[in-house]
Order: C-alpha cells, then sequence, then structure tokens
C-alpha cells in the first residue's frame, strides 16, 4: 500500500492543478512545504508518494520509488520501463481526478526533481490530452525512453528543465544532454543551470514560480 498523497487545496475557487512527483528516497511531503510557499492561490497541488519497491542500487533496500535504479554509472542506458510505465499510470490517474473534478486538462502542470521530473517528462510527452506545462528539475530521461517524435504528446506546452551545476549525483552532463534531445522537438523548451549541487536553490524555486505563474496565471 502506499501513502496517501499530501493535497495542498486551492485557497481561492480553483482553476488549475498541479502534480508534483518526489525524488528517490523521499514522500510527497518532501516538496509540499516548499511548493506551498510559491503556489497561487487557486492552485491545488497534489504530491503523490511513490510505491515502496526494492532498489538495485540499494541492494535492494525498500524506499518509496517511481521505477528500480541499478547503478550511478551508466543511467543512459538502463530505466526500469516497466516500473516507469506502472508510475505513469498513478500520475493519470490523479489527472483524470482533476479534470473529472472540473479542471481542463490544459490548467493542469506535471511537475518532479530527480527520478520524479522523468517521469514528468516521460508523462508529459505520452499523455494524450494536452496540459499546461511540466517542470523538471535535477533529472534526466535516457534518449532510449524518448517516445517516437511522431508520436509525442504535448509537443507545444511549456517545459521548464533546471540543474545544479555542480550536482554530485546527476552530474551536469546528463541534464545538458536531456535537454539537447527535448529541444529538437519541444519548441517551448527552456533549460536553466543554478550554482548548486542535487538540490533546488532559492533562485530556481523563484523561477518555478514564475513559469507556474506563466502557464495558469497569477
Amino acid at each position: 500500500m502506499s501513502m496517501k498523497p499530501v493535497i495542498l487545496k486551492s485557497r481561492i475557487k480553483q482553476t488549475a492543478s498541479m502534480i508534483f512527483l518526489h525524488g528517490l528516497g523521499d514522500t510527497g511531503h518532501g516538496w509540499a512545504g516548499l511548493l506551498n510557499t510559491i503556489r497561487p492561490d487557486h492552485l491545488k497541488v497534489i504530491c503523490p508518494t511513490a510505491p515502496v519497491i526494492p532498489i538495485t542500487l540499494n541492494l535492494g533496500f525498500r524506499m518509496p520509488a517511481w521505477f528500480d535504479i541499478e547503478s550511478l554509472d551508466n543511467f543512459e542506458e538502463e530505466t526500469d520501463i516497466e516500473g516507469l510505465k506502472a508510475s505513469a499510470k498513478i500520475v493519470y490517474k490523479h489527472i483524470d481526478g482533476e479534470v473529472r473534478a472540473g479542471i481542463p486538462s490544459n490548467k493542469i502542470i506535471i511537475g518532479g526533481f530527480s527520478q520524479g521530473a522523468a517521469l514528468a517528462l516521460y508523462c508529459s510527452m505520452h499523455y494524450e490530452k494536452p496540459l499546461a506545462g511540466c517542470i523538471a528539475l535535477s533529472t534526466f530521461l535516457p534518449t532510449k525512453r524518448f517516445p517516437d517524435p511522431a508520436d509525442i504528446h504535448n509537443k507545444d506546452i511549456p517545459y521548464f528543465q533546471a540543474h545544479g551545476e555542480a550536482d554530485n549525483i546527476l552530474p551536469l552532463r546528463y541534464g545538458i544532454n536531456t535537454s539537447k534531445t527535448l529541444k529538437q522537438f519541444l519548441p517551448n523548451h527552456e533549460f536553466k543551470t543554478y550554482i548548486c549541487q542535487h538540490e533546488c536553490t532559492d533562485r530556481e524555486l523563484g523561477d518555478v514560480k514564475l513559469f507556474i505563474e506563466k502557464v495558469v496565471g497569477h
């Protein structure tokens, strides 16, 4: 059984939603507090917690994760695609729930950090209805996990990708490589770097706030 998502209800009439996906070993609580400080009043935020699964990298130790990670040495070569697809279904369920509650899909943002951001990118490019935008912080997506460019959904929506220049877990080159690939077929893709490690700085958080306001209003 996975934990219930952390939900930040809108402070006034809700007109938009954001689903934000945490990194390896974290929970929905890890980002809810930060996001609460930057969200506009009309935005509901949903921070799900990933299922607890064994992580090969950590000798099979079980922790919340959206998919398994085998090693830190060759991210480009492996991603647990079945785990990624199963987690994408969790995200789609949250999107569909918001749509049923009356929020248009093009007022829904998907975002994430690290492993959660890889899932956010994957979901944005595979979800069949138009979304508002995608936020991908400190992440990468192996080239072989990109859909065929002809099959990509949400090509024209804004994407905001960010990375720490001194990232000690996912070196900057991974972010740069993902950014270069995305820019080939996403015309509204923006990539920014920040002076930090595998984390989110105040300046970066300020830029995330501006991006949210740009795509769903103040």
